[in-house]
């Protein structure tokens, strides 16, 4: 596994333009919890089992997905989080949670892009006693496990749960087509998606206010913090790298996609 730390706004837009890494409802009462899912065996070790899960926030209903002990969402958070006041440099925003470019039809199809105080909820909109004030140039100790923004029963995977979901699936230099999407992907960087993790080439908002990295780049937020500037990220993309995860250290500020765990 690589691992890798971008350094702000300009490296990561510079690597972007060289195609390089930079990184239904079954619960009729509202609450969260998983629906009735199907159970596909992928191999003699591991058992997959789908389901859904609602979040009774704003009634999104969300793909799940067992993977040996672990429960994951199979689709990227979309929940409009507006809890802290982005500002950065000259660029400031009264949120903290994008659709790319801005369109609400992105938002439908891959999910939000949120900086991690926003994915650590750094406010305690959600949960008082977790207030952490993890944000950029702040080094902070989160609860683990640690809701964050995600639904009620869920929080925020750290790296070290996702080292343990590649374990499951054979290892994280071959992780990348098993658990990227069929489509959507640029050149030849399309996955087989054989767990049903469905990692979508959502891309990510820079500090400058610019997006980029649509078809060709997936980042994951960790709760797993990487000094005062940094947290770390899983990484996906369409060429470089094709057959590895890596996890690598990002910008705090740079918008990016979650996916929540069962707690």
């Amino acid at each position: 596994m690589k691992i890798l730390r971008m350094f702000g706004g300009i490296a990561v837009a510079s690597m972007l333009a060289f195609g390089l890494a930079a990184c239904g409802d079954g619960n009729p009462s509202g609450s969260n919890g998983d629906g009735s899912g199907s159970s596909v065996v992928t191999s003699p070790s591991i058992k997959v089992e789908k389901g859904t899960v609602k979040d009774s926030r704003d009634g999104k209903v969300y793909k799940t997905i067992k993977i040996g002990t672990q429960t994951w969402m199979a689709e990227n958070l979309n929940y409009a989080y507006t809890g802290v006041k982005y500002n950065y440099g000259s660029y400031t925003s009264d949120s903290t949670s994008w659709c790319y470019e801005n369109k609400a039809s992105n938002c439908d199809k891959f999910g939000r892009l949120y900086t991690w105080s926003a994915v650590m909820d750094s406010v305690a909109k959600f949960y008082v006693n977790a207030r952490t004030m993890c944000g950029y140039g702040k080094t902070c100790t989160p609860n683990s496990p640690h809701r964050g923004i995600c639904p009620e029963g869920w929080h925020v995977p750290t790296n070290e749960e996702y080292s343990t979901l590649y374990t499951y699936i054979g290892g994280s230099s071959t992780a990348g087509p098993l658990l990227k999407s069929t489509s959507g992907w640029a050149g030849s960087g399309n996955g087989s998606d054989k767990y049903g993790f469905s990692v979508l080439p959502a891309g990510r908002r820079l500090d400058s206010g610019l997006f980029g990295g649509e078809r060709s780049y997936a980042g994951l937020w960790s709760a797993t913090e990487d000094l005062s500037y940094y947290a770390w990220c899983q990484y996906f993309h369409y060429h470089h790298d094709l057959d590895g995860a890596n996890q690598y250290g990002s910008n705090k500020y740079i918008g990016q996609s979650l996916r929540c765990l069962k707690d």
